[in-house]
């Protein structure tokens, strides 16, 4: 109320009297208008196409688009101010407002600003004005809503509207109804709530503790039970004879996260002996593990193989003191060279510490690629000794519309730089996380995305330009420059950039900056004694999406229903107006302007080649116009494949690793992280490839055998699909999962989308189930086609849920790792309460009043209730929680 009266005063004073400056005027505008705005956005129309909205003549792409109400409440004093706007995020391009007192304007990427027209006759106090726009494509989950829309005016501060300033989206929304959560009315989804997620884990049994006691995760080649156990309760004494101090030190450091005294009296010896492994055994981190009563013996095929038998001796422990394992015999190696996990930064940043977190998790679990996307539209994140407008500019954002002091804000990072949206890492910050990665055996992959996806380059680089040629340094100020100032492409982004999205191939500086930035990241890995070995290009969707198959030209000969109808003489392909790309094609370097992405890859290869560094990488899209692997100067070319199998990658996989890459199988529809757990509104993640992938689903993917899938899973809309390989292909040489950040801003977030799925793309990534078949060229899959042990991948899942449930979330617990705690399922039947949980071993808990008092849930004994049930299940350490519902 103070505020509200104070607000009011002040509001009041500046009426009457006029004696104001108007740069007060305008604070007093924006601070009543942050302070007393309530927003609330509410779905009205799901469907539009379906639904009569003008989809199609208003240029939604694939003619798709809903209705949205945009609800503002005044709650403070009368506003009559027409000198303001509102900054806010959409990352659905808005096509029509239906509210002739407002007016949208698209900024850039997701920034729009929403501000009055001259019919707006104000705002009085507690009134509500309803704002109804047409975004393009649906809105199914709650966060592309995103937070903290700003008002500003004239030169005053901008503020964040209290009420969007929230990292819980149902602060300002109107849930969804009905049928909304489905995409279109032939959508079979299936809605998460308490009984489908009952029916959903009813297959999944508890297993008694003593029966998973022996499953090591990931799964072994081989394991040997002998039929004793050893007691740890003394602790364990390490006699190393091969592993280097620090990656001792990692084992210490794990031994004691978990409790584990090492300095206790159980021997366990670790030692190195190639000779001992057969031909066909002899694989980088290969091992042997025999445990005795009388001790432990870790045998190494290589340093690599003795850490990984340490891991796999731990994976027996649980946490604490109190510990027996199974006595046993091992043998392993991995199934994939490469083992990875992919973590944006660029959209939103993460802590040094979570990544610390994560390399500690990847290596307990043998993961040993850690692919690090480093720059992106969004943001810049390494620090580059020479180029500080990179991360001082492009590692910020802030409200700065010339942005020669940071990036504008995306993704509801707000109009400070005191957010999600700014950060970087600091020469010794990356130094430090190359460290700990090698002290564990993971390889650090560094990818600075190009040609497209560069805008925090581009325009940190532009910056430094204007500086430079203030000073008269012109020179100087053309050596990095990454944009052709006479480029009047008209280019839309698949994030809404325009032409400042992308470094131009064409331009010397271009390669002299790239050069430049390799260079540098090059001597911090020297540094950190970790040998840069991998470059990752990025490569991916440099490209016009107006130019899409989801567009058609308004004065198209055969119009068709399906697409959005927009004038495509107005677009572009990038860079089709830079007179320095002009000259290349005219010349004949390069044939035509698609093909300038991929000329870029091939000349940053050879940079790449030049420095002795072995391995290129790019997502495979950026490569596709080059003839095949060996148009690049590196011996070895990997490809993330990412194509969604639903929509054709079943097959193409295949083709990739034909024509000469080593394909990392990345596939979006499931082992992308940044998807949603489950088809519940509240969960986080974008969702264009899949609905969901749970831990669940990422465990049953078979990443070699790519049509199997089709079996095994559904398509984003939740039907089946048919799947089938046309090429005899070498195979794949490894699988990524990958986190990108668009929806997941603080480190908390980023820990619960990423754990503890990531713990089943390491098994896949280490074990081949007995499930899996073998790819063959032209057999097909569906949901018909019954080719697929599925008796056999059930137990797989129900034995690794358990050791999850039981034992592996308490050692997460330990490390400090939020992970997601899954939502229980429940269902009353005569008044009895029955619930589960995907992974068993997690206690369960209820509440029949409101939250006041939760109660152990028993399964023995299933409790009468009556009324209202609120239902959570609870964390291994007892100490987090589910997300509540209620049935």
């Amino acid at each position: 109320m103070t505020i509200k009266l104070t607000a009011l005063a002040s509001f009041i004073t500046l009426a009457v009297t006029g004696c104001a400056t108007q740069g007060n005027n305008d604070q007093t505008v924006v601070n009543n208008l942050a302070s007393n705005l309530d927003l609330n956005y509410e779905v009205a129309i799901q469907h539009g196409a379906e639904e009569g909205l003008p989809c199609k003549t208003l240029g939604a792409e694939w003619a798709s688009c809903d209705l949205i109400n945009l609800t503002l409440e005044n709650k403070g004093p009368a506003v009559t101010n027409k000198d303001w706007k509102i900054y806010f995020s959409s990352i659905r391009q808005i096509l029509e407002v239906q509210n002739d007192q407002f007016k949208v304007t698209h900024v850039t990427g997701d920034l729009h600003t929403l501000e009055p027209t001259d019919k707006f006759d104000g705002f009085a106090e507690g009134e509500k004005v309803v704002i109804p726009y047409i975004g393009e494509y649906w809105t199914l989950f709650e966060n592309d809503y995103m937070p903290r829309a700003y008002v500003t005016a004239g030169n005053a501060e901008p503020k964040t509207i209290v009420s969007t300033d929230t990292a819980n989206p149902a602060d300002y929304l109107t849930p969804l109804k009905g049928d909304q959560f489905k995409r279109v009315k032939a959508d079979n989804n299936v809605l998460a709530t308490p009984e489908t997620r009952f029916e959903k884990n009813s297959d999944v049994n508890l297993v008694a503790s003593e029966e998973v006691a022996g499953t090591i995760l990931p799964t072994p080649l081989s394991t040997k039970l002998t039929g004793d156990t050893v007691s740890l309760a003394n602790g364990i004494k390490i006699d190393n004879l091969t592993l280097p101090a620090d990656m001792m030190a990692a084992v210490d450091a794990r031994l004691a996260q978990l409790g584990v005294n090492a300095q206790g009296e159980y021997p366990v010896k670790v030692t190195i002996l190639p000779g001992s492994f057969k031909k066909d055994q002899q694989i980088v981190g290969a091992y042997k593990l025999d445990v005795t009563k009388k001790g432990a013996t870790v045998t190494g095929f290589d340093n690599q193989g003795a850490f990984y038998g340490m891991q796999s001796l731990i994976s027996l422990m649980s946490t604490g003191a109190e510990n027996s394992i199974p006595t046993l015999n091992v043998l392993d190696a991995p199934r994939f060279d490469y083992r990875g996990v992919m973590v944006d930064v660029g959209r939103n940043f993460h802590s040094k510490e979570a990544i610390l977190r994560t390399l500690d998790q990847m290596a307990a679990y043998k993961m040993n690629k850690f692919h690090f996307h480093l720059s992106d539209d969004e943001g810049w994140r390494i620090e580059i000794p020479g180029l500080p407008e990179l991360t001082e500019i492009g590692g910020k954002r802030c409200h700065d519309l010339s942005e020669t002091s940071c990036l504008l804000p995306q993704l509801g990072s707000g109009p400070t730089s005191e957010n999600d949206g700014s950060g970087f890492y600091s020469k010794q910050d990356y130094l430090d996380i190359l460290k700990y990665a090698k002290a564990r055996g993971i390889e650090v992959i560094p990818e600075i995305d190009m040609p497209a996806h560069a805008r925090a380059a581009v325009v940190a680089m532009e910056a430094r330009y204007k500086r430079l040629a203030a000073e008269g340094k012109m020179d100087e100020a053309n050596e990095y420059r990454l944009m052709d100032p006479q480029d009047t492409s008209n280019v839309t982004t698949v994030q809404f950039y325009d032409k400042r999205s992308f470094i131009n191939p064409c331009m010397d500086s271009s390669a002299k900056f790239v050069d430049k930035v390799i260079t540098e990241i090059q001597a911090m890995h020297k540094d950190a004694g970790m040998p840069l070995n991998t470059w990752h290009f990025g490569g991916d969707e440099a490209k016009n999406i107006k130019l899409n198959a989801g567009f058609q030209d308004i004065n198209a000969a055969e119009p068709t229903a399906w697409t959005g109808s927009i004038d495509q003489s107005k677009q572009d392909k990038p860079y089709q107006k830079s007179p320095m790309c002009q000259k290349l094609i005219a010349d004949g370097v390069v044939s035509d302007y698609d093909r300038l992405p991929s000329y870029f890859a091939e000349r940053v290869s050879a940079v790449v080649n030049g420095k002795g560094i072995e391995n290129f990488q790019a997502w495979q899209d950026g490569l596709k116009y080059s003839k095949d692997a060996k148009a690049f100067d590196t011996d070895n070319v990997r490809v993330n494949f990412w194509d969604v199998l639903y929509w054709g990658g079943g097959a193409s996989a295949y083709e990739w690793a034909n024509k000469g890459y080593d394909v990392v199988v990345s596939n979006p529809d499931y082992v992308y992280m940044d998807m949603p757990y489950e088809v519940d509104p509240s969960e986080r993640g974008y969702y264009w490839a899949t609905r969901a992938t749970d831990t669940r689903k990422m465990f049953g993917f078979a990443p070699e055998n790519l049509p199997q899938n089709a079996e095994t899973s559904l398509d984003r809309d939740g039907n089946g699909f048919a799947s089938k390989g046309t090429v005899e292909s070498k195979g794949f040489h490894g699988l990524s999962a990958q986190l990108w950040s668009e929806t997941v801003g603080n480190d908390d977030q980023y820990e619960y989308m990423v754990f503890p799925r990531v713990l089943a793309a390491a098994e896949r990534a280490w074990h081949k189930g007995e499930w899996e078949n073998e790819y063959q060229a032209g057999v097909e899959y569906s949901q018909d086609s019954n080719l697929v042990n599925k008796k056999a991948l059930h137990n797989e899942w129900e034995r690794f849920a358990n050791v999850l449930g039981q034992r592996e979330l308490a050692k997460l617990d330990a490390a400090g790792i939020q992970y997601r705690v899954p939502v229980p399922g429940a269902k009353i039947e005569n008044g009895k309460l029955a619930m589960n949980v995907s992974m068993p071993g997690l206690a369960l808990q209820y509440s029949t009043d409101e939250g006041k008092t939760w109660n152990t849930y028993n399964a023995k004994a299933q409790p009468s209730v009556t009324g209202k049930v609120e239902i959570r299940a609870v964390s291994a350490d007892g100490k987090r929680f589910s997300r509540v519902t209620s049935l």
